[in-house]
């Protein structure tokens, strides 16, 4: 008999784009393991709780399941080079390499400060170019607070920052915390969304909307007045685009380094409270603000002849910010009933549907702020600022009004309203570029689409004729991270255009190059095509043992059209 030959093929899954994400541990119950003297964290959670499970290694590194790749990271201002691991591709085609940056030491999430928020918030900007997404391993215990904390420290993000934790360790038999773990990763390495959420129970809430509703249920988290971002189904992630922040002003992704948490109290309203309870609290030294927690729609006992409310108004008198929020998880606080007008007259603050946790994270935050005065402080505390609050809106009795081009653009399919699109950017059309664009949720869909070339609009706006039109879409929030087919970003192919105003637009919403495109102005520079920006940011590749040259990433690229 003749001898059977097998032809190795190569594995297809190879040229499954790659992602970027990195994931900071800060503590938590997802990293601990028992001790005598109870859980402890445990560092090296990469190699002992990730390495082994198929979920989190498709083992293409190192058949040992052993990281081998390294990925370029910041530390403190140092650069590193960290272990990395590749998750298997998901139902979307995409894999997700990470690695993992540890607080030192890990902390219980009980003990964490505004430093711990500085630490992670400053990671993140400092990382921030090298990244696609970023994840917060957390413990549940503050969560909430943490994720609110985060989004108002973090201005203009364009980006992913995901929270998430577990209720039981990831070394425990019966856990959730691979289900977190692993939806959280995925989300951030292959939507673009934005904000800082939080992730618990295939559920990705808005962070700064979040409440621990449970200390031992698996569904531990809670967003009462606001809808979940995303749902994780047997068919993949299900995300709610139409509830996503997106951009509304150019402006480059910012940090605020500190929250002034050392000044403002909050105080829970019970029946019987005695006035000189609260003006105690109200009198501690240097308070600058109190978050008042009250009954129902806003109440509170106004006291024997007003008494509780004379105490508030002599303190906001004094210059001392309160804000009143409700004890319920569902609803928002409203002068409807007496108690609640009389605290507003006294120069209360309501603070609509926020959660506590929000309302004492951005009064810190706004508090924090040099030079903003008290009259600023309160309006920016009634108005939604990170899409911690729902504005009220008066009752509309009319249908919209809309232009016949927009009402047409709405029966048309969205391939094809992209394509005239496409075509009216390349003309230079800046009114029908309008148009089109004409609306809420159906122009901000057009704007994530991209063209079979993997072209969303900005890439085209970035090779057009009128940088007015660039300046639009950026200002209804399309992302300037995206990349096509060719793993070329908009500010590449501006830059290469020479379209000197798109390139300014886009460096002053947050666009940044990656590694091979610098790498290919160095070259094309050289041959005197090409002229390089100086000084200029950049992903850089992942580094294997036998490989300094391109990465899995590099070579496979990131698709723009995003899912």
């Amino acid at each position: 008999m003749g001898q059977v030959t097998f032809v190795e093929r190569e594995n297809p899954e190879s040229h499954y784009p790659e992602s970027r994400v990195l994931i900071i541990m800060t503590g938590g119950t997802i990293c601990m393991q028992p001790s005598a003297d109870g859980l402890v964290p445990m560092t090296g959670f990469l190699e002992n709780a990730m390495a082994h499970r198929p979920s989190f290694n498709d083992c293409s590194d190192s058949p040992v399941k052993i990281p081998e790749v390294k990925i370029p990271a910041y530390k403190n201002g140092t650069k590193l080079l960290l272990d990395s691991l590749r998750t298997p591709p998901s139902v979307y085609s995409r894999h997700v390499r990470y690695g993992i940056l540890e607080f030192e030491p890990l902390l219980d999430s009980s003990s964490i400060s505004s430093m711990g928020w500085t630490e992670i918030a400053l990671t993140i900007k400092e990382n921030y170019k090298l990244f696609d997404g970023f994840v917060v391993l957390h413990g549940t215990d503050s969560l909430a607070y943490t994720a609110s904390a985060l989004s108002f420290m973090m201005s203009d993000l364009g980006k992913p920052v995901i929270l998430t934790g577990s209720q039981a360790s990831i070394f425990a038999l019966q856990s959730d915390a691979v289900d977190n773990l692993l939806g959280s990763l995925i989300i951030a390495g292959t939507f673009r969304i934005p904000e800082v959420c939080l992730f618990f129970h295939h559920t990705l809430f808005r962070g700064n909307r979040t409440t621990k509703v449970s200390a031992s249920s698996f569904e531990a988290f809670d967003s009462p007045n606001c809808d979940p971002l995303a749902k994780v189904t047997s068919l993949g992630v299900d995300v709610n685009w139409a509830l996503i922040r997106r951009p509304t002003e150019i402006a480059e992704f910012q940090v605020t380094k500190y929250l002034d948490t050392a000044h403002v109290a909050c105080l829970r309203i019970f029946p019987g409270i005695k006035p000189e309870m609260v003006d105690s609290v109200l009198r501690v030294p240097n308070l600058r603000g109190l978050i008042l927690e009250t009954f129902g729609m806003g109440n509170a006992p106004g006291g024997v002849d007003g008494s509780l409310t004379k105490v508030i108004k002599e303190a906001v008198d004094r210059g001392t910010i309160v804000v009143n929020v409700s004890q319920c998880t569902n609803g928002f606080v409203s002068p409807l009933y007496a108690p609640g007008t009389a605290l507003g007259r006294a120069g209360v603050v309501f603070g609509h549907d926020l959660t506590t946790e929000a309302a004492l994270t951005k009064l810190s935050y706004l508090l924090a702020l040099p030079g903003l005065e008290y009259s600023e402080i309160t309006k920016r505390m009634a108005h939604s600022m990170r899409g911690e609050m729902t504005e009220m809106t008066l009752p509309a009795f009319t249908h919209p009004a809309g232009s016949i081009d927009s009402a047409m653009a709405r029966l048309t399919s969205a391939e094809s309203a992209f394509t005239a699109l496409g075509y009216a950017i390349r003309n230079g059309d800046v009114r029908t570029v309008n148009e089109i664009l004409e609306g809420d949720e159906f122009n901000y869909q057009l704007l994530k689409r991209a063209d079979y070339a993997g072209n969303t609009a900005v890439h085209l706006a970035a090779v057009g004729p009128r940088p007015e039109i660039m300046r639009d879409i950026l200002v209804r929030g399309a992302s300037v991270h995206a990349r096509n087919l060719a793993n070329n970003t908009p500010l590449y192919l501006a830059e290469k255009m020479g379209n000197d105003e798109c390139v300014r637009l886009l460096k002053e919403a947050g666009a940044h190059l990656w590694e091979a495109e610098s790498s290919a102005k160095t070259s094309e520079a050289g041959e005197g095509g090409f002229v390089e920006v100086e000084n200029e940011e950049c992903e850089a590749p992942a580094v294997g043992p036998e490989d300094t040259g391109a990465s899995g990433s590099e070579k496979a690229g990131l698709a723009a059209s995003e899912v």
